[in-house]
């Protein structure tokens, strides 16, 4: 056999299966709510395609981005301290294809085979993928609807936690939609620095938290510098997934490895959307409160309407996704989320795809229109499946 052990360990993608569902039930002329991928139906603000287009139009753009334009870096260390309060040098940032991307590759500056990687479960699958690639030993650190969907860090194994490299969290998560509270990131890094874990952050979601306190930055809190790093994305915050920009920001020796690693095996992005991507962070944010506004109306729709049917759903309260434990009379999450789609054309993703624990529920995005949202909950209501 010509395939590494590491890769047969790889399950194919669930949404390459629920892709082949949609086009099956689209060719039989039959209804489908297609809420699984996190792909927002949101445009993106007119003069960011008016950027891109113009920038497309330069023959100079075509030519091959060496590193990241000084111009995209000034923008990002310039949102994070308008945004955030984090000031932060050229040194401590470096553009990535997509969180998906950098979470997959970060792992090669930091892991060697056999080192134990702590992520979390109920978790997205990336985090798995990329330590697993590097022979490293997961961990998982089961989030309990108990304990808020919180990392419980006196749960954690002492033995396990002196020999484990780095520990990856998601707050809001994916596919948790919960927000920590900022005594969780104290605890983090303090747990981090007793036992010498570095911390990866995934913070794609901070700009959709739905209810409260707007979203905050790891990077905002004492100590974090010294022993993490954070993603951030333009893809969910700005509509723009297919652009595939985001960035990885924190301690800069990690960067700095980080950006060496990723100089073998790729250049930077293509200048015209390094160039909109400034235009993105420089220009008028009033997109984010117009997405939360929506994606709340979203939420609101669905969960009342779910209630209603007498499914105990919670409004939860961050990212485009919503986290929803079986209904009564079901235990088998992959099992329902099939009868979902057959009885119902409503695609969602099981819950076991993403660990474990997340055994008992499914996930849904909310990337389609109310109109649309509410004929879902009346074709669920119509299919007796309640």
């Amino acid at each position: 056999m010509w395939l590494s052990k590491r890769v047969r360990q790889i399950s194919p993608n669930i949404l390459a299966d629920l892709e082949a569902k949609k086009r099956e039930r689209l060719l039989q002329n039959k209804p489908v709510f297609n809420l699984s991928a996190g792909t927002p139906d949101l445009p993106p603000d007119r003069h960011v395609m008016e950027t891109l287009s113009k920038a497309c139009l330069d023959a100079n753009n075509y030519k091959y981005a060496i590193t990241d334009l000084p111009e995209l870096l000034d923008a990002a260390t310039g949102w994070y301290k308008n945004r955030f309060n984090v000031a932060l040098e050229p040194d401590n940032i470096t553009a990535v294809y997509g969180t998906q991307e950098g979470m997959a590759h970060i792992s090669y500056p930091l892991c060697d085979p056999g080192d134990i990687v702590l992520v979390p479960d109920p978790g997205y699958p990336v985090f798995r993928f990329g330590p697993l690639m590097m022979g490293a030993k997961l961990v998982p650190v089961p989030l309990k609807a108990e304990n808020g969907y919180l990392m419980d860090f006196d749960a954690i194994n002492p033995e396990i936690a002196r020999k484990a490299k780095v520990i990856i969290v998601c707050y809001p998560g994916n596919p948790v939609p919960i927000p920590a509270p900022e005594e969780f990131y104290l605890r983090l890094i303090a747990f981090a620095k007793k036992y010498d874990i570095f911390i990866i952050h995934d913070n794609a979601y901070c700009e959709l938290i739905l209810d409260g306190e707007p979203g905050r930055s790891f990077l905002s809190y004492p100590g974090a510098l010294d022993i993490g790093m954070e993603f951030n994305s333009l893809s969910k915050s700005y509509n723009l997934t297919g652009m595939r920009m985001s960035f990885a920001l924190g301690n800069k020796d990690v960067i700095d490895a980080f950006r060496s690693m990723r100089t073998q095996i790729d250049y930077a992005h293509f200048q015209a959307i390094q160039k909109t991507a400034v235009a993105v962070l420089n220009g008028p944010q009033d997109i984010l409160e117009r997405n939360r506004c929506e994606y709340r109306t979203r939420r609101d729709v669905l969960s009342k309407g779910l209630q209603k049917l007498g499914w105990n759903v919670p409004a939860d309260n961050g990212t485009m996704f919503v986290w929803y434990p079986l209904p009564n009379g079901y235990t088998d999450d992959a099992a329902f989320a099939m009868e979902l789609i057959e009885k119902t054309g409503i695609i969602c993703v099981p819950g076991q795809s993403f660990g474990e624990m997340g055994k008992g529920y499914i996930r849904i995005a909310l990337v389609e229109p109310v109109s649309q949202l509410q004929k879902a909950v009346d074709s669920l209501a119509a299919s007796g499946m309640l």
